[in-house]
């Protein structure tokens, strides 16, 4: 409401205006002030196609693939020992309509024993999962720091007033010619540079 309220305000300041220079110049003179106008006040500005800069930005593959790794990594981890808990509970079950156990306390003991394996399951479950959340996070955060890095840099001799990123339907429409996706993508991967630790993780070192 306070946008609606302020561009209409704007609207109203702006007609005001224009009714009392009409008083005082000729039609020629008004036009040419607000041409003059408008081309001060324009703002330059340019886009990044967030899709193309994540398929061909190098810091972003690289990435990708090792929380890939990670991620297949914890998926077997997870699957292995939740195979093995299954197994045992079959056993158990096994056990128990062979009457294998002589006392109770031995039915009891394995129960036990087998709720401790599925709690400890859990509680794995949810730190790898906490893990890897984190070290997504952490990505992430790199990577919004190397762009705005870059763009910084990158703005000193381009000068545009905005940079905005455009990622599926976010804008309906934009000019090609605001297009700056493919300077920033070469200048980025001109920058960066695969470290030698993640080089290995990459390789599995």
């Amino acid at each position: 409401m306070r946008k609606k309220q302020f561009i209409y305000a704007g609207i109203l300041c702006g007609l005001m205006a224009l009714s009392l220079n009409s008083c005082n110049q000729s039609p020629k003179q008004e036009a040419e002030k607000t041409t003059a106008e408008s081309t001060e006040n324009a703002q330059k500005i340019g886009y990044v196609e967030i899709d193309t800069l994540m398929s061909q930005y190098n810091f972003c593959k690289d990435y990708t693939l090792l929380m890939n790794q990670k991620g297949e990594n914890i998926r077997n981890t997870l699957a292995n020992k939740e195979r093995a808990l299954h197994n045992q509970a079959a056993e158990l079950q096994k056990k128990y309509e062979s009457n294998a156990f002589t006392t109770r306390d031995q039915l009891e003991r394995a129960q036990m024993s087998l709720a401790k394996q599925q709690q400890d399951l859990q509680a794995l479950n949810d730190q790898l999962m906490a893990e890897f959340a984190n070290e997504q996070n952490k990505y992430n955060n790199q990577l919004r720091d190397s762009i705005q890095a870059f763009l910084k840099e990158y703005n000193k001799s381009k000068k545009f007033d905005i940079i905005i990123s455009k990622a599926g339907d976010n804008l309906l429409y934009a000019n090609p010619k605001y297009d700056i996706t493919n300077d920033v993508v070469k200048g980025l991967n001109k920058r960066y540079k695969t470290s030698p630790e993640l080089e290995k993780k990459l390789n599995g070192k």
